[in-house]
């Protein structure tokens, strides 16, 4: 409940900012629109967070001596005057409709029109508009077309991963040194949100690397980058990143899997599971237990490696049938007696479980850009189709009960897209905002693409329209990288010391 509060309070500030500095600033900007998200959001949010106080407090939250009674009673208001939460809903589904019955809905053509204004009061530079330009043009032309093909058989998509390769969008944060791009933390969630718009699915077969990728930025040394980031740059292969295990997932500190030290290398034995990319990797990033006492903290219990992906003892299991994103490679990896060298110890001994999370702080703003992707193309979808069908003689899109669904899908997407941008470009608490990016967006995207199969009807449930994949590729988004209530427990222990420390929560 508290994590909720401070995900919403959160996101509340940002459209408003986000909307007085359009008005403020911007010429010809469909200023309304924005200011009727962050108006009826925000007015929603108070309310919310009024009656969680109140129900907080108990017996006590209802006692005239207690504060928040008065602001459960101040709250109410904010959805009435200035015109009511309806009113601003028909504004903003309104804006989505009308005159748009072709191609994308009038969402795309605002993001496009204030490129040089998104993201949250920062102008986007023209390599950064580049960028995204270039990931939504691969996506359209090349991503789209072939999308329903690799749903359909599972196959890994290669053909596309190496074009992708040759054009830059893949690992796009390697330094340049190593010949990469380099690019910053903004760059690459504009190109993963793009590539998911395509395919979610064959966004993480493009980009999954890159969560291997992000530990070695973190500590590895200069002979490690050389050969393992430099093999990336090189030639279009996949890396993987192997913390989760059949019985660890979300909670890492309960890993089992074992690293002893003899002589001058370790041991490695032990099981990971879901691991993305698994199949065909060929190196891997390896969390192990190199403390066997239970009672160790996890920040001085594990340790990191890096592990060539043809090192005897190493098996690869089957590819796992998920219900979506079904074209990327998922396994269990087991290693068996698997000897790794101390050269490829990542950091210091010890230091694996920090190494590991503070990647997850890097990588989940790419994941909620992923996870907004698909909550944009099911919008698009939604509008299109709301728009051509009709019932009783009118477009669907024209009742009431279909346009206040498509305005709060509108006004979660804005929502979700400004708190990624946020915390990709967070330095200060970095986990708290990476959180309540990554738990946003993958809400968000998963009540989109339901809603989208809603809004198709009967041809939501069809294999023959896009919406049903958007829909079983969302869910992972509340899985992965992290649970949606891991991320709650993050954001709720995070405002607690907060408040014990300062006063205030945020």
């Amino acid at each position: 409940m508290l994590a909720d509060m401070a995900i919403n309070l959160e996101l509340s500030r940002l459209m408003t900012y986000r909307s007085a500095w359009e008005v403020t600033l911007a010429q010809n900007s469909p200023t309304s629109y924005y200011s009727s998200i962050a108006k009826c959001f925000a007015a929603d949010t108070a309310n919310i967070a009024a009656s969680n106080a109140v129900q907080i407090f108990g017996g006590n939250g209802f006692n005239t001596e207690y504060p928040v009674e008065k602001l459960m009673r101040d709250a109410k208001i904010l959805q009435i005057y200035e015109g009511t939460n309806q009113i601003q809903r028909i504004i903003i589904s309104r804006k989505l409709t009308i005159q748009r019955s072709i191609v994308f809905s009038v969402l795309y053509d605002i993001f496009k029109m204030h490129a040089t204004k998104a993201a949250i009061l920062q102008l986007l530079s023209d390599t950064e508009r580049e960028y995204r330009d270039v990931a939504m043009k691969f996506a359209k032309e090349k991503i789209m077309p072939i999308a329903a093909h690799y749903d359909n058989t599972g196959e890994f998509p290669w053909d596309i991963v190496k074009e992708a390769h040759q054009i830059g969008l893949m690992n796009p944060q390697i330094p340049k040194k190593y010949g990469g791009l380099e690019l910053t933390n903004l760059e690459t969630v504009l190109i993963v949100e793009a590539l998911a718009y395509g395919c979610s699915a064959i966004q993480l077969c493009i980009m999954g690397p890159s969560l291997a990728v992000a530990p070695l930025n973190i500590a590895g040394n200069e002979e490690q980058k050389k050969k393992y980031l430099g093999m990336l740059t090189a030639e279009p292969i996949i890396a993987a990143y192997c913390v989760s295990e059949p019985s660890a997932g979300s909670d890492v500190s309960g890993i089992k899997m074992k690293a002893e030290k003899k002589g001058d290398s370790y041991v490695l034995n032990g099981t990971k599971a879901w691991i993305t990319g698994g199949g065909l990797a060929q190196w891997f990033f390896v969390l192990a237990r190199t403390d066997p006492d239970l009672k160790t903290p996890p920040g001085k219990a594990f340790t990191a490696f890096i592990v060539d992906g043809d090192t005897k003892g190493i098996s690869r299991g089957k590819k796992e049938q998920n219900m979506g994103q079904r074209c990327s490679d998922t396994r269990t990896i087991t290693f068996e007696n698997v000897i790794v060298p101390k050269q490829n110890v990542l950091g210091a001994p010890g230091a694996g479980f920090k190494i590991a999370m503070g990647a997850f702080d890097i990588t989940r703003p790419a994941v909620a850009a992923a996870a907004t992707g698909l909550s944009w193309r099911a919008l698009d979808e939604a509008c299109k189709y709301a728009l051509e069908r009709k019932a009783f003689g009118v477009p669907i899109a024209m009742n009431q009960g279909i346009s206040f669904i498509l305005a709060d899908m509108a006004a979660n997407l804005e929502l979700a897209r400004l708190i990624t941008y946020h915390a990709a470009m967070t330095v200060n608490n970095q986990a708290y905002y990476a959180s309540i990016a990554k738990c946003f967006a993958a809400d968000t995207a998963n009540i989109a693409a339901t809603n989208a199969v809603q809004i198709f009807g009967g041809n939501g449930f069809s294999k023959e329209y896009p919406v049903e994949k958007l829909m079983r590729d969302a869910k992972i988004y509340q899985i992965y990288e992290g649970t949606s209530q891991i991320q709650r427990i993050v954001i709720s222990r995070h405002i607690l010391q907060k408040i014990a420390s300062s006063g205030s929560a945020s």
